[in-house]
């Protein structure tokens, strides 16, 4: 197979993969609404600590849904939250500093108590006379918003004594944080010791939010759980709902997360406490996955507390592995990962020293070109070599035409002498495949490229160009591409070849902007080696004939 075709086979297959993956996201059904089961269920029991962490426990039984439980507002610089009286629970969230994807004009919504999804945090007490999620506490009066020059906002829910135990859930919001601290404050008044163990869950539906399909590999939406020992693992919603799902299930540190594209929300205990994890289906389309922690023993007359953080925000890399260890790996870059990972990392550089996301695509295109600048030049120097030999090529085709062996040979011949790597030319596309994917999953998986602009008409790289403006000059750069390659002998490849730049321009209309500039920037700097390292040798093959 001589190098046209292999450049042609190359180009089809990525056309193809491309082709296919756009139409498989075009053509994605929306999210169906949630089945009416899990509206009413809020995770209807109480999970069960396994008999090593707790001998002898059992689930608390469900209670009558509060599904009219009232809620009350907490509203900070980056959020507003709506705390249910059922169990104090985080039942709805908007995130202020980023917008929905549909109305600009509103806050993203994470947590959702049926709008779009069912997603909520719980969180509550297992023992006697403790509360769960699902006791009714008792709400402060009117909304809770944090006041200028106040760093806290502290919301205290009291549940009903029980038998002299009063217990009381403490919310802590913060100015310019995703994190909420969430305690409980259990005072024993009883004759008893009270002991027991306080669990932490996330409530969500099955179905994907924001969901990404590319290049076979679908951005993941549900649970996801770190330790130390067993590192990151990811859970399906199907596997838990076939009881297939393995993740660790104790361990002295780590977090159990809801992940979904751009957004994650995670409960992170203090390192050093024996957890126990754990996922479970509580009803028809709704799963739970959490952490149960031990409660000391606290003996009569005395108080004791039950802590853990809740982090509910974006997927910012540079922020999460700060919060916890091992929560930036969150963030979904696919199969790519090892090229993506370090690719956002250069972009993110940039970007602190540009201030502008769209420059510093354009700056790591041109050091990824200068990178790469000796492969992409030997490979022109092979095509520019062909060029040259075209007429050569085109005779040696009339005089073997009906001898395809014959014709293979000579050609093979011409190369030896000539010096020429027939494959040569194929190098930019293969080494160009890889970064141009692993670049589509930086731009579809880094929150912060969702909805930041560049200049003009292209205000947000993670969406498409919204007047195809960037999608032409990528076809016109592709044409005059074609135009500095050598023509190939058969006709109907030439033909083929020709009518590539339509095909891309076409299937690049709908892809992220700023992976369309990357490859427009690409383009151009090909375009101005190529055709220098093509007059190069044009010229000096003219200057070599007798005179």
């Amino acid at each position: 197979m001589d190098q046209r075709r292999l450049i042609l086979l190359l180009v089809f297959s990525l056309s193809l993969v491309m082709l296919w993956d756009g139409w498989i996201k075009h053509n994605q059904p929306a999210a169906p609404a949630p089945v009416a089961a899990a509206a009413n269920s809020g995770g209807a029991s109480v999970p069960t600590p396994s008999a090593l962490a707790a001998p002898g426990a059992s689930a608390l039984p469900a209670t009558a849904a509060a599904s009219a439980a009232p809620t009350v507002r907490v509203v900070t610089d980056l959020m507003r939250a709506d705390v249910s009286a059922e169990g104090g629970s985080i039942v709805r969230l908007e995130l202020v500093k980023h917008k929905s994807t549909a109305d600009h004009e509103r806050g993203f919504l994470l947590f959702d108590n049926g709008e779009v999804h069912r997603y909520s945090a719980e969180s509550g007490l297992i023992g006697t006379d403790l509360p769960t999620h699902r006791t009714v506490f008792a709400l402060p009066e009117g909304e809770q918003v944090m006041k200028d020059g106040e760093d806290t906002l502290v919301l205290r829910l009291e549940a009903p004594e029980q038998n002299g135990v009063k217990v009381t859930k403490v919310m802590t919001f913060h100015r310019g944080s995703y994190l909420v601290n969430v305690d409980y404050e259990i005072a024993n008044g009883s004759g008893e010791p009270v002991s027991g163990h306080a669990y932490f869950q996330l409530t969500r539906d099955g179905e994907p939010a924001e969901q990404v399909q590319a290049f076979g590999v679908t951005t993941f939406t549900g649970p996801a759980f770190y330790t130390d020992a067993a590192k990151f693992q990811k859970v399906h919603f199907e596997e838990i709902a076939e009881g297939k799902a393995k993740f660790a299930k104790t361990a002295p540190d780590g977090w159990v997360a809801m992940v979904q594209h751009y957004f994650v929300s995670a409960w992170l205990p203090e390192v050093g406490v024996e957890r126990e994890f754990f996922a479970r289906k509580v009803a028809n389309g709704l799963y739970s996955a959490g952490v149960i922690l031990p409660v000391d023993a606290i003996a009569p007359g005395a108080s004791g507390t039950a802590e853990s953080r809740l982090y509910v925000g974006p997927q910012e890399q540079d922020k999460l592995q700060d919060i916890a260890p091992g929560l930036d790996l969150v963030v979904d870059y696919g199969w790519l990962t090892v090229i993506a990972a370090p690719l956002f990392w250069v972009l993110s550089w940039l970007h602190d020293m540009l201030g502008n996301w769209g420059w510093a695509i354009i700056l790591v295109t041109v050091l990824l070109k200068l990178l790469f600048f000796p492969l992409s030049a030997a490979s022109y120097k092979s095509m520019a070599k062909m060029r040259v030999l075209g007429p050569r090529m085109q005779r040696m085709k009339e005089l073997y035409g009906d001898d395809k062996a014959k014709m293979q040979q000579e050609m093979m011949n011409l190369y030896r002498t000539e010096k020429i790597n027939p494959l040569g030319g194929c190098l930019p596309i293969l080494v160009q495949i890889p970064v141009f994917i692993a670049l589509y999953w930086v731009l579809l998986g880094s929150v912060e490229m969702r909805q930041a602009p560049w200049l003009g008409w292209i205000q947000d790289l993670s969406a498409k160009d919204p007047y195809f403006i960037l999608p032409v000059i990528m076809g016109a750069s592709m044409l005059i591409q074609m135009k500095l390659n050598p023509t190939p002998p058969d006709p109907l490849q030439a033909k083929v070849m020709m009518a590539m730049p339509i095909v891309f321009t076409f299937m690049f209309l709908w892809f992220p902007s700023g992976l369309v500039l990357y490859w427009v920037v690409n383009n151009i700097l090909s375009i101005a080696q190529q055709w220098q390292i093509t007059r190069m040798i044009e010229s000096a093959k003219a200057g070599s004939k007798p005179a």
